[in-house]
């Protein structure tokens, strides 16, 4: 436990060591940024020192999830083609036991919410609707989950980008602060430098943050009419647990509500109507 600790000690201290010596990158570097052949991409990495680095890694990750998002979040995946039909037609045929195997065969939002009805079908058409609410709220929290890392990299990368160019403006400054005879021009390009990490931190942020909104809108769109057709598809068992229990009610003796007894009218009254 001790030497685990030591490790994470001298790693937590090297990966600070890296942070707070990577805007220096930054001020020494004075690569033009700008040429005549448009923007030098390696001078914009080299000049973003580490946190530019870490900056690239969420850019990665960014559209590792989006693409992950695009495949995973839509409505093929979420309500298999055809799945909605064929369980109505088995769930009519009051082969309750098969439309269960065939939403567990086919994992999906869909088949997990017409499952979670299913097993409630015993206890009543209430027990029903609540389950399936449940089954979708859980759902849709994972699929809320999934997406907030975008929301999240949406948020680090202009802070990351900002905390290197506040350092990389420090340095500057201490730099110019230090010559005797300063010249503006040599004080542009540690500026310049300074920046690109905020710029590399707004390109993370602003599609991060794009998709996320979109496929917010769409796990609500999905989510909605997933819900739909799972109460389409258990509706034939809601209506035949409900006329089960109405006439197992109407057969027992003394279930139905008692009809008030009618009470014989007061004395007062009696001898008023003779």
């Amino acid at each position: 436990m001790r030497t685990l600790g030591r490790r994470w000690i001298v790693r937590t201290g090297l990966l600070a060591i890296a942070l707070l010596t990577a805007p220096s990158l930054l001020a020494a570097d004075t690569e033009p940024l700008l040429t005549d052949n448009g923007v030098n991409v390696g001078g914009l990495l080299r000049a973003g020192g580490v946190i530019g680095y870490i900056i690239l890694a969420l850019s990665v990750a960014m559209v590792a999830l989006i693409v992950e998002h695009l495949l995973s979040i839509r409505r093929g995946s979420l309500m298999p083609p055809g799945m909605a039909d064929e369980a109505r037609q088995t769930v009519e045929g009051g082969q309750l036991q098969q439309a269960l195997q065939l939403c567990r065969s086919r994992p999906s939002f869909l088949g997990h919410v017409v499952a979670a009805g299913l097993q409630e079908a015993a206890i009543g058409p209430e027990a029903i609707e609540k389950g399936m609410e449940d089954a979708a709220a859980e759902q849709a929290a994972r699929l809320m989950r999934k997406i907030e890392y975008l929301s999240v990299i949406g948020t680090l990368a202009p802070m990351l980008g900002l905390m290197g160019t506040v350092w990389g403006m420090i340095q500057a400054f201490g730099e110019f602060a230090e010559k005797a005879n300063p010249q503006v021009a040599e004080f542009a390009p540690g500026i310049s430098n300074a920046l690109v990490t905020t710029l590399m931190g707004l390109c993370v942020a602003v599609p991060a943050l794009a998709f996320f909104a979109i496929f917010r809108n769409r796990i609500d769109e999905f989510v909605a009419e997933a819900s739909l057709q799972a109460e389409h598809v258990l509706a034939p068992v809601r209506r035949a647990v409900r006329q089960k229990r109405d006439r197992t009610r109407d057969g027992r003796p003394g279930v139905s509500d008692p009809q008030p007894e009618r009470q014989p009218p007061p004395p007062v009254v009696r001898e008023r109507d003779a």
